[in-house]
């Protein structure tokens, strides 16, 4: 699984490498596409640059079926986006936009520091929150746990694997995605954030707190020990 981090520009990478410590690839499909790279382990974060705003975050699923995998997406509910070569594009039951990919082999997980990108969580209103969480645990095959807030649950993934899914039930209108980073000491870790150029937006003692990078996108420092290799 690899997260997106989507914007018009490419004005918050920089923010981003400084944020996780990685490195950044070459840029390539003419300049909107680029990979962060862990110093050891598989990359699991790229960037990309896109034609409309707002700044977003989205999913690439690695299948070793593509054809499969794309028609048991629909299956299960699934729209169809765009079929290109090594890739499909699809949006599920609540319109959450992600993609299938050909899987190449990647299976070591970067090691943890004092914090790490380990999890994105999809912010669910309630009208759709029971249909797109009985989607994603199907299409993953992943067992589902539960939080001891009743508004959250989370999806088990397999060992090694670099992210994993919470699910928010929200009161919002429309159901998005955002990255959650674990971390040891949070208030540290949204210090060192703000120092690099991110905006506090609200503060949950003692759980996490949401930030906006220099794109304007929402994140979430989290009290969670980080995964570890």
């Amino acid at each position: 699984m690899t997260g997106f981090l989507d914007a018009p520009d490419r004005v918050a990478v920089p923010f981003w490498q400084a944020v996780t410590g990685y490195g950044l690839s070459d840029w390539r499909e003419d300049g909107t596409f680029a990979t962060l790279l862990p110093a050891a382990g598989d990359a699991f974060l790229r960037v990309q640059v896109v034609g409309d705003g707002p700044a977003r975050v989205h999913l690439d699923l690695h299948v070793d079926d593509l054809p499969a995998a794309s028609y048991g997406a629909t299956a299960l509910g699934a729209k169809l986006v765009e079929i290109a070569e090594g890739l499909t594009v699809l949006r599920s039951p609540a319109g959450l936009l992600f993609c299938l990919v050909e899987w190449a082999g990647e299976s070591v997980r970067p090691g943890g520091r004092h914090g790490l990108v380990d999890q994105v969580c999809l912010d669910l209103p309630e009208a759709v929150h029971d249909r797109e969480v009985e989607f994603w645990a199907a299409l993953t095959g992943w067992e589902r746990g539960f939080s001891d807030l009743p508004e959250f649950s989370f999806l088990v993934p397999p060992a090694g694997m670099p992210l994993r899914l919470l699910m928010q039930r929200t009161g919002g209108e429309a159901a998005g995605m955002h990255l959650d980073l674990a971390c040891d000491d949070v208030d540290a870790e949204v210090a060192r954030h703000a120092g690099l150029g991110a905006r506090v937006v609200r503060r949950v003692p003692g759980d996490w707190t949401t930030l906006v990078d220099p794109a304007g996108r929402e994140y979430c420092v989290t009290g969670r020990p980080p995964f570890r290799t």
